[in-house]
């Protein structure tokens, strides 16, 4: 056997074994599994937080919409627009608690769900369940899909 072959084993068998110890490591304590945060979001509501309670959609006239909204929540909201990045206090927000919908106060997400993902819009890699639907448009010469409030 030829060093090389002998090296090629080694190494392998090195990474073999810190996979298998990786595999074997309990979770770091104070790690909080994805199902307790989507099951538990209620605790960091705020005392008499006023959001929400029902997924039942909420219909107004567009005239409405435009009274409820800002100008820049309008144009998220109700017509697809986008903010430019880095401009959202939400981006920066680092209190516990959770975030609504800017429309009709349904509860999205938690603090506990959000990252920093360096694109300069607020992410979360979780949501409350139940909260969200889907749509899919082709306008950027791909498929997307885009998450609206069930409301």
């Amino acid at each position: 056997m030829d060093r090389r072959n002998w090296l090629r084993g080694l190494t392998a068998l090195s990474l073999a074994g810190f996979a298998r110890a990786a595999l074997a490591q309990k979770p770091a304590k104070g790690v909080v599994k994805v199902e307790d945060l989507q099951k538990n979001w209620k605790t960091l509501l705020a005392d008499g937080a006023d959001v929400a309670t029902t997924l039942e959609p909420l219909k107004l006239a567009d005239a409405e919409w435009k009274k409820k909204l800002s100008p820049a929540a309008y144009s998220v909201l109700r017509h697809e627009g986008t903010e430019r990045a880095g401009t959202s206090p939400l981006d920066r927000e680092k209190r516990p608690g959770v975030f609504v919908c800017a429309g009709c106060s349904l509860p999205l997400f938690t603090s506990e769900m959000k990252f920093d993902s360096g694109t300069g819009w607020p992410s979360f890699f979780t949501t409350i369940p139940g909260v969200f639907g889907t749509s899919s448009d082709h306008k950027l010469f791909m498929e997307r899909t885009e998450y609206h409030c069930v409301r």
